[in-house]
């Protein structure tokens, strides 16, 4: 008879909380798999160390396991998501996890894609591990939110990024681009593109303020993510940033006639052609974040201004907020944000508040 499974002590969740620290390391770099992160604990000290390899294999049990050796026998390991259970030319994780004679397994939470959910669990238990699952949802969907979204929406994750001026603005009409917050919140604003898989805005921002959108943090240049335009009727100027830069991160157009000389125009520079709904004249959202989640990408940062925000909420789909103050006033001429920290949108929770310099900042996630 496998051991029954125990309570949760104040070291499991030290090491969990390590674990998920480290997941966060290889966000928006592990192809269509998540940053999943592993911790090999025996005596107290952390034997062995993984995270998802990037593009998505090995898996974080097979590195953590390979580092501890010996040592994983009569350890815990510490799993940021349930041990998969299915089999491809090498062994599930789960099964690893047996075989390596492991004691114990902390999750963090399960995996809701129908090959592993439980089963992995199952594996474990069934080898004689002691297994303590679903230990912290909240702190797992901070790391792991795309995957969970994609697996259980068939979507990609979206988070609404804004940053709103102290008289509640989000730049000025006519102005290009308006600084609102200092350099330590638009240094987090950067990581926060390192972590996503794409970033989004519309064709108004592109022509308001001909945007690079990429990570400009020292070290981190290389993993700027895709670059995606809502862009109806293929207006994106070829002389554009993005177009320039279309051979550094890759840039995506979505438009409603993907056979129009503007459309083939870009396509010819590099930039790839995503043909759109048309919802009223516009970009059917629900149904470009289903193509976009088919080509991998798990997580969407939308960074398009006021409109395109609100179009995001208007149509449900926005699943965090990432919501920048700083104490800038805009004044005359100002376009007005479409919520702030005093003004939140129905059916938003805070979960996360920072201070960055002389700005504040919050994240807020949908409530179901």
């Amino acid at each position: 008879m496998p051991p029954s499974d125990q309570s949760l002590t104040r070291d499991d969740r030290r090491f969990l909380d390590a674990a998920l620290r480290l997941g966060r390391r290889h966000l928006g770099r592990t192809g269509t798999n998540p940053s999943v992160a592993t911790l090999i604990v025996n005596d107290g000290a952390i034997v062995g160390r993984g995270i998802t390899a990037l593009g998505g294999r090995p898996h974080a049990e097979t590195i953590a396991l390979d580092e501890a050796g010996a040592a994983a026998h009569g350890a815990t390991a510490y799993v940021t998501l349930e041990p998969c259970a299915h089999h491809g030319r090498t062994p599930p994780c789960a099964e690893a996890l047996v075989s390596a004679g492991v004691a114990r397994v902390v999750a963090a939470v399960s995996d809701p894609d129908d090959r592993v959910s439980g089963k992995g669990y199952a594996i474990l238990r069934n080898g004689g591990i002691a297994v303590l699952a679903d230990c912290d949802a909240a702190g797992a969907r901070d790391v792991l939110g795309a995957y969970l979204t994609r697996s259980a929406k068939k979507r990609a994750l979206v988070t609404l990024k804004l940053a709103v001026s102290a008289d509640g603005m989000v730049g000025r009409h006519g102005a290009g681009q308006v600084a609102i917050t200092g350099p330590v919140a638009r240094a987090q604003s950067h990581m926060m593109r390192a972590e996503h898989d794409a970033i989004l805005v519309g064709i108004g921002t592109v022509l308001e303020d001909d945007p690079e959108l990429t990570c400009r943090l020292e070290g981190l240049e290389d993993r700027s993510p895709r670059r995606i335009v809502l862009d109806s009727q293929a207006r994106l100027p070829l002389d554009s940033r993005l177009v320039r830069t279309a051979g550094r991160a890759p840039v995506h157009v979505a438009t409603l006639d993907p056979q129009s000389d503007r459309a083939r125009a870009l396509a010819e520079r590099g930039v790839r052609v995503i043909a759109g709904e048309n919802h009223e004249g516009a970009i059917a959202l629900p149904e470009l974040l289903e193509d976009l989640a088919a080509i991998g990408v798990a997580s969407v940062l939308v960074e398009g201004g006021a409109t395109v925000a609100e179009a995001f909420l208007r149509e449900g789909l926005a699943d965090r907020i990432a919501l920048f103050e700083g104490g800038v006033t805009v004044g005359e001429g100002g376009i007005a944000a479409p919520f702030s920290g005093d003004r939140l949108p129905e059916g938003f929770a805070v979960r996360r508040r920072a201070v960055y310099g002389p700005d504040r900042f919050m994240l807020l996630e949908r409530d179901d």
